[in-house]
């Protein structure tokens, strides 16, 4: 009867585990504070993003909503989602930048564009 080695197993669990550990977060995962410029005053909003890249968007006068498309290249971050604003679905799409804890841009809409800054929590 032939002895199986154990070592090979080992050392290709062990590989598979330092390339896993070695891949960074994506920057932008993790809880933001953010303040919305709207043409009717400044709104806080809350967004979370999840590793996997899904994510939400709280706010009080806004409710809660999905962030869809969600995309970072560098410092470039995009993502967008739909709210109801006083019973008018209204899509919200934000392009920006991120710069450590920060996070800057504009939301999109059909109305023009409405300047945004987030800090991380």
């Amino acid at each position: 009867m032939k002895k199986f080695s154990m070592a090979p197993l080992v050392l290709v669990f062990s590989l598979l585990l330092a390339a896993c550990a070695s891949t960074p977060p994506n920057p932008l995962v993790g809880a933001w504070a953010m303040t919305i410029q709207s043409p009717i005053g400044e709104m806080a909003v809350d967004i979370n993003v999840n590793p996997d890249l899904t994510g939400q968007m709280t706010s009080a006068d806004l409710g809660a909503a999905s962030l869809d498309n969600i995309l970072v290249s560098d410092q470039t971050v995009s993502f967008e989602t739909t709210v109801d604003a006083q019973g008018q679905m209204l899509t919200l799409r934000f392009n920006g930048t991120l710069e450590g804890d920060q996070l800057r841009g504009n939301f999109d809409t059909d109305f023009g564009a409405i300047p945004a800054s987030a800090t991380r929590q």
